[in-house]
């Protein structure tokens, strides 16, 4: 079945991109692996898209452009700056009610649509990790390189902040957390560090905790791991991202498709995991036969990762693993 094309060539609003070489980039942010998404993404161009990690706006964009007039996209972000930035670029999706903004978790993703009416989708991005523009913007508190308070939420309307997580909890809960979540060796000296040097009020104070509890050569990756073990906490990003997930699984119509891009390896593992057995806890559930029962047919077997040139363009997609699989036809069969 033939429809109409959308609005604007597929790379219209490339024009809008700083000196990146990138399609869909802007100052806010560059949306990561965009091309591969849609190649995998985009099944019915006249279909129903749910970018839960809306950013900028950059996938959404590319997914407007690649669908047909009859095409709609549902934008989710927790975050109002990203909210505003999305809005004001698609102001005219949004007039021709081709996009819509919804202000929330991704975590959140069934009760979000099903208050807007809608109960059945056609693909589900999930971008996940932090925005270029909540890393640049120093008073968010996500990055050691600027002074600030000690922030990290996304959703600044509410929740626990890194201050009270690094200035409340225990020695031991800092060091089981920075061992979970940021995957840290020297955890426990970490830990101790910086409860010894409370109160620890700036993003700077912190990171000249950190550097005192470790070696020099290991600054760098103590760091990196540190600050996305707060951020992982602040957030509950792996609870949410296991929350959307399984949200997927009950949204999607038979041969549509999930697409989630994960920048570490516990954001990855999981995905993975749900993937290929359709639960949590990564236990194959087979029937009689032996034949393995999932509601999902991952069509990556490793996964996607960007290429030499978008590297150089954006360092920050480096770290990047694309995986998508497909929504299998329901059976009898229940999957947990």
């Amino acid at each position: 079945m033939e429809h109409d094309e959308p609005s604007r060539p597929r790379d219209a609003r490339a024009s809008e991109a700083p000196d990146q070489g990138l399609p869909y980039a802007t100052a806010f942010h560059a949306p990561v692996l965009c091309l591969a998404v849609l190649e995998a993404l985009v099944t019915d161009r006249a279909g129903l898209y749910v970018d839960a990690t809306l950013g900028g706006g950059g996938h959404s964009a590319a997914l407007l452009d690649a669908l047909a007039l009859e095409g709609r996209v549902v934008g989710i972000d927790q975050d109002a700056e990203a909210l505003a930035a999305a809005a004001a670029r698609l102001a005219p999706e949004i007039e021709q009610d081709r996009f819509r903004a919804l202000h929330g978790n991704f975590g959140d993703l069934e009760r979000l649509l099903a208050a807007i009416d809608i109960t059945e989708i056609d693909g589900l991005l999930l971008d996940l990790g932090i925005s270029s523009h909540q890393i640049d913007e120093a008073t968010r508190g996500f990055s050691h390189r600027a002074e600030a308070r000690l922030d990290m939420r996304m959703d600044t309307r509410g929740g626990v902040t890194a201050d009270e997580v690094v200035n409340r909890w225990s020695v031991a809960d800092l060091r089981r957390a920075l061992r979970e979540f940021g995957e840290e060796p020297r955890a426990g000296r970490i830990a101790q560090a910086i409860v010894a040097a409370r109160p620890v009020e700036t993003t700077t104070h912190l990171a000249d905790v950190v550097r005192s509890a470790v070696p020099t050569r290991g600054e760098a990756k103590a760091l990196a791991r540190v600050f996305q073990a707060l951020r992982i906490v602040v957030n509950a990003e792996l609870e949410r991202l296991e929350q959307a997930l399984a949200a997927g699984t009950n949204l999607l119509r038979p041969g549509g498709r999930m697409a989630v891009i994960s920048y570490h390896s516990l954001e990855d593992r999981r995905v993975k995991r749900y993937f290929r057995y359709g639960n949590l806890e990564g236990e194959p559930v087979r029937d009689f036969y032996g034949n393995l029962l999932t509601p999902w047919r991952p069509l990556t077997r490793k996964p996607i990762v960007p290429d030499a040139a978008e590297v150089v363009a954006n360092p920050r997609a480096r770290s990047a693993r694309l995986r998508i699989a497909e929504r299998l036809p329901d059976s009898n069969d229940d999957f947990d």
